[in-house]
């Protein structure tokens, strides 16, 4: 089964999307992550805050913290293989790596209809 495990950098909660000033890459690859898995591709995601046993018992994770330090966080594993750091895939590269089309990623915003007549 395809996979995505992703190392986040210390934040509040498990993704980052929470309080008032939520970063919109961290809404795009929260949105993203759900569609993938929507799709069958099984994600992982640890915090560094909540989940630091996750970051020593993986070797690779454990050698790219020591070489590149806690700074190069996010690094991203796909199918086992390190595939980044120090940043998130664009939706394109996830959409690639996991033969899917682009649009198959994106946040699709909510038609709102409001009837003025009722205000």
């Amino acid at each position: 089964m395809a996979d995505i495990t992703i190392y986040d950098p210390a934040m509040c909660c498990s993704t980052g999307v929470c309080g008032p000033g939520v970063d919109p890459e961290l809404t795009r690859i929260a949105s993203a992550l759900h569609k993938l898995e929507t799709k069958g591709i099984a994600v992982k995601r640890y915090n560094l805050a909540n989940d630091p046993a996750a970051f020593i018992e993986n070797d690779e994770v454990k050698k790219l913290l020591h070489s590149k330090g806690a700074d190069a966080l996010p690094f991203v594993f796909i199918n086992g293989n390190f595939a980044a750091a120090g940043g998130y895939p664009a939706n394109e590269e996830l959409a690639e790596h996991f033969s899917l089309e682009t649009g198959d990623l994106e946040q699709k915003k909510p038609k709102l209809t409001i009837d003025l007549k009722s205000i």
